[in-house]
């Protein structure tokens, strides 16, 4: 089976998101991983119903599948990366992230989405382990209801660094909820090099049954830097092959956050190394 690759409009920041489109559907590729962010489908700004409609038709021209992410660093707190999270020691604050997160499932739900992004945040200062993860399970239920009711899979994705850090913390989540169906992975395949202790071809057919975004770069063990192909030390034909073999059908999309000054070019050459490493379009 081909996989579907796009590229993530986090690294595209300094394009506008039309013009990133256009960009994307030229050079090839299926789909594309769109970040909602103050340049990029603002989700707080006015009309966004409106806004969205219109890059679903775009979107619809140019043939190309959609992921929403959420991952903005400050849109929701222009002096706090991420902030405030679904662990956030304030109510209020924990209850703002639960409501951008509904409202990326909406606009997922009318842009054709195959999946809604998200991940918990770190766990603060001063926080036991088991208050984050009663507080990640009761932020995170709304968000579940909503993805329900729109059809539309909230994936999870395991950060370094977060409360849900690894494939180990994704089982541990879903366990806690009761194994919701709208409950599914986003798995990072340079975050599987950097700390899973399997190769990253073994995780993802570790988690397969659970896969419902994939994002896809190079990295070093340890070492929690996306980095272009080539630049790292993933072993890429085997993951492609493995990832191919799972009849995954959402889209493999390309994570260069901090490489949007070079981001038109590195968005051809990534694809380039992608089709060449054994899964071509």
């Amino acid at each position: 089976m081909s996989l579907r690759f796009g590229y993530g409009t986090n690294g595209l920041t300094d394009l506008r998101l039309d013009d990133a489109l256009r960009l994307l559907a030229d050079l090839g590729y299926d789909g594309v991983g769109l970040t909602l962010d103050h340049m990029h489908l603002d989700p707080m700004a006015p009309e966004l119903a409106a806004r969205t409609q219109r890059v679903a038709r775009l979107l619809a021209d140019l043939g190309l599948g959609v992921t929403v992410e959420t991952g903005a660093r400050y849109v929701l707190d222009p002096r706090r990366k991420h902030g405030p999270s679904l662990l956030d020691p304030d109510p209020d604050g924990r209850a703002a992230r639960t409501r951008l997160l509904i409202t990326a499932v909406r606009v997922g739900a009318d842009l054709g989405a195959h999946a809604v992004h998200c991940f918990s945040g770190i766990t603060p200062a001063g926080t036991d382990t088991e208050t984050a993860w009663k507080r990640l399970e009761e932020a995170m239920s709304p968000v579940l209801d909503a993805a329900e009711a729109a059809g539309v899979p909230l994936a999870v994705e395991p950060e370094p660094g977060h409360l849900v850090s690894d494939l180990a913390g994704f089982h541990q989540l879903r366990e806690r909820l009761g194994d919701p169906g709208p409950l599914g992975l986003t798995l990072d395949i340079g975050h599987c090099q950097c700390l899973e202790p399997a190769p990253p071809a073994d995780c993802v057919r570790e988690a397969a049954p659970w896969l419902r975004h994939v994002q896809i770069e190079d990295m070093r063990r340890g070492v929690h830097e996306h980095l272009p192909f080539g630049d790292g030390e993933i072993d890429f034909p085997p993951v492609l092959d493995a990832l191919a073999a799972t009849g995954y059908q959402g889209l493999t999309v390309v994570e260069l956050p901090r490489h949007s000054h070079a981001g038109p070019e590195l968005a051809r050459t990534s694809l380039d190394f992608l089709r060449t490493k054994g899964a071509p379009a």
